[in-house]
């Protein structure tokens, strides 16, 4: 079957389904209106020589297999034709579909039922657990061209190549200030987000210490002038977007007295120099450790790890004033 006599059979399959959601017909869910689906290409004359699965697999995408053609089923009681699709890493496609259709059932509002061409609806990802494209029938924006791939050439690329051109996509739609929190080329990084926010405060004083010297390898504008707006913020969102961990009062992490007399409970003198002096080790740890992608993100670029503690020195110095980093901290 060509493309063109299946393309007419699904609108003939989306009208007698819209028919019948007009007339008050209901399902119970999605499952329900994907069972109808089936039943209604049972029927179809131009699928006599293709058989109909009716054992549909739950984690098989797409929903549907008609030879090399494949349908995945939407639906909706809400009056939106948008929704989340599936994983970019399309782990669990068929390899004999080479052609895959929307069927998007909406009840909602004035109930109809369309068909589109799986790579023209989608319009977006999502990052959850694993990124998942997000769907829209209707909509004049596609995802693929706003990337510059079609969906075949972005389906060729390994599973680290598609994660650059998500990141690449994501970092294009940020505002100032923000950051992505997902940024592993690979759907098993050990790196996981917890699913709990943490508040910093709670936090044993080990582990304090270690987000502490992370932020601070990571943000070493934390070094501007006192005054300064939003030197703190990176810092702040690192700890959140990384590893969970809600800090209310971002300067504290580095300025506070509970932080800068850990080591010499005497006051006075450059607070935030002193709260360095003492994660110094640990912040050496931090260099060897953590990994490039996350310097990539911060710095813009990627260091060696024996290289990160002299190159964060000649980017603090770059910041601060009244004070020199590279003659104060590292010296041993």
């Amino acid at each position: 079957m060509d493309a063109l006599v299946f393309e007419e059979m699904l609108s003939e399959l989306c009208q007698r389904l819209t028919s019948e959601a007009q007339q008050g017909a209901t399902y119970e869910g999605a499952s329900d209106f994907e069972d109808r689906v089936r039943l209604e290409l049972a029927s179809m004359p131009q699928l006599e020589a293709v058989s109909v699965d009716f054992s549909p697999h739950p984690h098989q995408f797409p929903d549907i297999i008609l030879g090399t053609y494949g349908i995945e089923v939407k639906f909706t009681k809400g009056d939106s034709w948008r929704s989340v699709a599936n994983s970019v890493f399309e782990s669990t496609r068929n390899p004999s579909v080479t052609s895959i259709y929307v069927v998007f059932g909406k009840l909602g509002g004035q109930p109809e039922v369309k068909w589109e061409k799986y790579d023209e609806c989608v319009i977006h990802v999502r990052t959850s657990h694993v990124p998942r494209f997000e769907i829209e029938i209707g909509s004049d924006r596609s995802l693929f061209a706003t990337m510059g791939i079609s969906y075949a050439e972005f389906r060729a690329l390994s599973t680290e190549d598609r994660m650059i051109q998500i990141r690449k996509y994501a970092r294009s739609r940020l505002r100032l200030g923000e950051r992505l929190w997902w940024l592993e080329d690979r759907p098993d990084s050990a790196h996981s987000l917890p699913i709990q926010v943490r508040l910093y405060m709670d936090l044993t004083q080990d582990e304090k210490r270690q987000l502490r010297a992370e932020a601070a390898l990571l943000c070493p504008q934390i070094v501007k002038p006192a005054r300064s707006k939003k030197k703190y913020n990176d810092a702040a969102l690192y700890l959140l977007t990384y590893h969970g961990v809600l800090c209310s009062q971002a300067r504290d992490l580095f300025s506070a007295g509970s932080v800068a007399l850990k080591s010499d409970s005497k006051r006075g003198g450059n607070y935030l120099l002193r709260a360095l002096k003492d994660i110094e080790g640990e912040m050496r740890v931090a260099a060897a450790r953590i990994e490039p992608a996350l310097f990539k993100e911060y710095w813009g670029f990627v260091v060696a790890p024996e290289q990160r503690i002299c190159k964060w020195l000649e980017l603090a110095d770059g910041y601060a004033q009244d004070w020199i980093p590279s003659k104060e901290l590292f010296r041993a």
